[in-house]
């Protein structure tokens, strides 16, 4: 099967043109058969059954039915618009107003007093049941399929059909594929201009991404267009209703979660504070929303718009009637009154007045026929499919046979159709819409599959843009790089090009990270000033300070989190004091600290918070605590891992999909002050035992994640007599067994004979030549016994642990030579040599742990 070539307009209308009434299935397909007309016609010529039978331009009969009843009975809104819902559309498929009582579990009370009051009232559906065509008017009907019962039912015995398709295949051009949303609105501004609006249409699925693109790049050309945003898209009603609702909301709501609305009414309110409670801001820029939202609960809905025009500037006099039209006008802004306002704007589409010119936007779901020389069809995926009615009095068959000839029309609109598609979206293929499974007889399951070209993005020349200002200076070379940046910059270029740029909010756990950390570092210089009672106050500080970020109810539990990480933090540093290290550092006061301001003392140990900037090696950081002359120290309040998920997240090539340096950049400065000495980088996870320390069984030691780093190689170290010690003591038994068997010299001189394998992978380890020499060489010297071969295998497994869980003087070398790399390559893009690109060395960015999102476009690499 293929897409069946549809007729020309034109040929339709030399069909029908000796009819005196031409019955077509929708308005569009009437308005392009009457501009044909080349004499005079008495009467309507082409023309769908419900405009015939109305006289009048259709209207939205469920909503004005909706309305009726409300206004006329006790049913509540809800079951008002389901009640009319099925009576309507039964109507339309069975062709009488009460057809939907004769459906038991829908002939509810409800149902039956909406019944009497729709058939009193002044319907196209009424006009149409009672119409009927004069015996003697010639009639055609076109597309016969397309037609309900209840249009069918005005037709007089005598009439012609006239099939809207040929015999014929339609030769569908190429879906032609772009990478993105925003490129295949771009194609559409290619082409469309002020002057030949009025030739083109754009088809799309109304609900999806692209009719919020395409209209505001259309706005934002000065191209005129209709079709597009309804009632509640306009800016200042959708604002008015968030202005409504937010008021309802309760204490939790969140700055972020009102920022449209806030920004619509002229209310400025820096990002930081996003992720706090909006009622609960002390900003004297939201004090008149505090206000409305105090005086709210006795205010009518015309007062509240009164306030909102006030504070805006701007009149919905749109508004203001549509609330008079459902009886809200006069009455109290409550809760339920918002929500059934809510309801019904979800519910119904208010009709608004538009000025039909320009370019014309076109629901896929709605439209079959769009009479433009040039159309663009956009997405073509599954959102364009059809969701048939799941009730008794509809045969589904039937319905998607209509659906599926709909959407072979639709397909065929104009002189040039371009279809503008994405294959993949977010790394998932995109599916086509389901329609063509059963049109193409090829299977396929992207439109990649199919009869396509590829076309990478065109990027438009702007016009005017922002002002801007040549400026003779050079990019400053970036010398140093921080832990973070390194990460961000590894995962994803753009991303840390963003964050150079954009501001991100104040987050909840920053806060709470901070307090602990400054808490622990002021406890190491005043230990006396802290008691187990004082504990009590400064969790309850703590949590003063992290409340703007809670819900009401998250209080009690957080304040026994504060509590059991803070006794931790004293616990450890009762047990492990820490000792002078003689850490180097450019600047001994590092930042505030909250607990120094608060207890008033000053911070003057010289080991908390070492600041370091290592412009050889170009890397900076901050230690937390240098524990010991060979231990730097962190604290994390976040889950613990393990020393092998540690050095797994900082390999090189290629980089993990969760780049974390942190212990490999701070180790690689240390180095250089401890050159040649054994060095550990812990990480204290104060809350690891969180839930054990409640219940009594808390341990330091399973709080504490330890990597060492040797100053040898890893053959070096593999090598040493003490490592040969370990598989013989260490080790599981077979290879205790196997290597007490044999001297260290033998073992020496293998390793020297032969390279220990670079892989980290235990299978490709067991599997290589290495493992085979070290089974046949510890065979020859101990026997052919089944533990020695076993033994082999305990022995290689825990020399590649050892490599999977510390680090060497190989990697840190190659570290620092991977930083080199990162930082001349990010120079040269400060530069201006190349964009940064979305994608970082290990491919796709991980998006959880990119922190702009919004500004990355998904599947954009470059």
């Amino acid at each position: 099967m293929s897409i069946t070539r549809a007729k020309s307009l034109d040929s339709l209308y030399e069909e029908c043109k000796d009819f005196d009434l031409v019955l077509v299935p929708d308005a569009p397909m009437a308005s392009a058969l009457n501009r044909r007309l080349d004499q005079p016609h008495f009467g309507p010529f082409a023309i769908t059954p419900r405009r015939l039978a109305a006289r009048r331009r259709e209207q939205a009969e469920d909503r004005l039915a909706f309305l009726e009843i409300i206004e006329t009975t006790d049913l509540n809104w809800k079951e008002t618009s389901y009640a009319v819902g099925n009576i309507l559309q039964c109507w339309e498929y069975q062709g009488t107003a009460d057809a939907v009582l004769d459906y038991e579990q829908f002939a509810t009370t409800a149902t039956h007093t909406a019944v009497d009051h729709i058939a009193d009232m002044d319907t196209t559906s009424k006009r149409l049941t009672e119409y009927s065509i004069d015996a003697d008017t010639s009639v055609a009907v076109v597309g016969f399929e397309q037609f309900t019962e209840l249009e069918r039912s005005i037709l007089p015995p005598d009439y012609e059909t006239i099939d809207a398709f040929t015999e014929e295949s339609f030769d569908y051009p190429p879906f032609r594929i772009l990478d993105s949303p925003a490129a295949i609105v771009d194609v559409v501004l290619d082409t469309v201009t002020p002057e030949n609006a009025g030739d083109v249409a754009v088809v799309l699925d109304a609900a999806s991404q692209y009719s919020p693109l395409i209209e505001s790049a259309l706005e934002a050309a000065d191209i005129p267009y209709y079709g597009g945003p309804g009632f509640t898209d306009d800016a200042r009603h959708r604002a008015f209703i968030q202005l409504l609702r937010s008021a309802h909301a309760g204490r939790d709501t969140r700055v972020g979660d009102v920022r449209p609305l806030l920004t619509q009414l002229g209310m400025s309110i820096d990002i930081e504070h996003d992720e706090k409670r909006l009622f609960d801001l002390d900003r004297s820029e939201v004090d008149w929303l505090l206000e409305f939202r105090d005086e709210m609960h006795t205010s009518t809905f015309e007062e509240a718009i009164d306030a909102y025009e006030a504070v805006t500037d701007t009149t919905i006099d749109a508004f203001r009637e549509e609330l008079a039209t459902l009886g809200l006008l006069n009455d109290h802004v409550t809760e339920s009154a918002v929500d059934r306002l809510e309801f019904y704007l979800q519910s119904y589409e208010v009709p608004v007045d538009r000025e039909n010119e320009g370019v014309l936007l076109a629901d896929a779901k709605s439209a079959a026929h769009v009479d433009r020389t040039v159309v663009f069809y956009l997405g073509i995926d599954e959102g364009w499919t059809h969701s048939s009615p799941r009730r008794p009095w509809v045969d589904r068959d039937q319905e998607f046979e209509r659906n599926i000839r709909q959407f072979q029309l639709l397909l065929q609109n104009g002189v040039d159709q371009y279809y503008l598609v994405q294959d993949t979206a977010g790394g998932t293929p995109v599916t086509p819409c389901l329609y063509f499974e059963e049109l193409f007889d090829e299977e396929f399951d992207r439109f990649s599959d199919l009869d396509s070209l590829q076309h990478s993005r065109a990027f438009r020349p702007t016009q005017d843009g922002f002002e801007s200002e040549p400026l003779d200076v050079s990019p400053e070379d970036v010398t140093t790089l921080s832990q973070s940046s390194l990460n961000t910059y590894v995962n994803s270029p753009r991303d840390y090009f963003f964050s150079r740029l954009v501001d991100n909010p104040d987050k909840e756990h920053f806060r709470e990270g901070n307090l602990f950390h400054d808490f622990a570092e002021f406890y190491v210089s005043h230990p006396d000033v802290i008691t187990k009672d004082t504990l009590d106050e400064v969790a309850t500080v703590m949590l003063d300070e992290v409340d703007p970020f809670l819900r009401g109810v998250d209080r009690e539990v957080r304040l026994t989190k504060y509590r059991v990480g803070l006794e931790t933090i004293v616990e450890f540093l009762d047990a492990n004091p820490p000792q002078s290290g003689g850490f180097r550092t450019p600047d001994s006061s590092w930042g505030e600290n909250f607990f120094a301001e608060y207890y008033d003392r000053p911070i003057d140990s010289s080991t908390t918070e070492r600041w370091f900037e290592n412009t050889d090696l170009g890397l900076k950081g901050k230690i937390d605590l240098v524990h010991s002359p060979t231990r730097l120290l962190d604290y994390k309040s976040g889950s613990k891992k393990s020393a092998y998920s540690i050095v797994k997240h900082s390999a090189l090539d290629p980089p993990s999909d969760k780049p974390n340096f942190q212990a490999l950049l701070y180790l690689a400065h240390q180095r250089t002050e401890r050159p040649g000495e054994e060095l550990r980088f812990t990480f204290f996870h104060f809350l690891e035992t969180l839930d054990d320390v409640v219940t009594g069984n808390g341990s330091l030691e399973d709080c504490l994640t330890t990597v060492t780093y040797y100053p040898v190689t890893y053959k070096g170290y593999i090598t040493r007599e003490d490592t040969f010690t370990e598989l013989q003591e260490d080790a599981a038994n077979d290879c205790n067994k196997t290597f007490s068997q044999v001297e260290y010299e033998e073992y020496l001189a293998f390793l020297d004979r032969h390279e220990f394998p670079e892989t980290t992978d235990k299978g490709e380890l067991m599997e290589s030549s290495f493992a085979r020499l070290l089974t046949e060489q510890m065979k020859q010297s101990v026997g052919d016994y089944k533990y020695v071969k076993n033994g082999c295998k305990q022995a290689l497994r825990y020399l590649l642990r050892i490599r999977k869980r510390n680090y060497f003087s190989g990697d840190v070398d190659a570290f620092e030579q991977f930083v080199k790399d990162r930082r001349s390559e990010l120079n040269d893009r400060r530069a201006g040599d190349e964009r940064f690109p979305v994608q970082g060395l290990g491919g796709d960015p991980n998006y959880r742990y990119v922190d702009n999102r919004d500004c990355i476009l998904e599947g954009e690499s470059r």
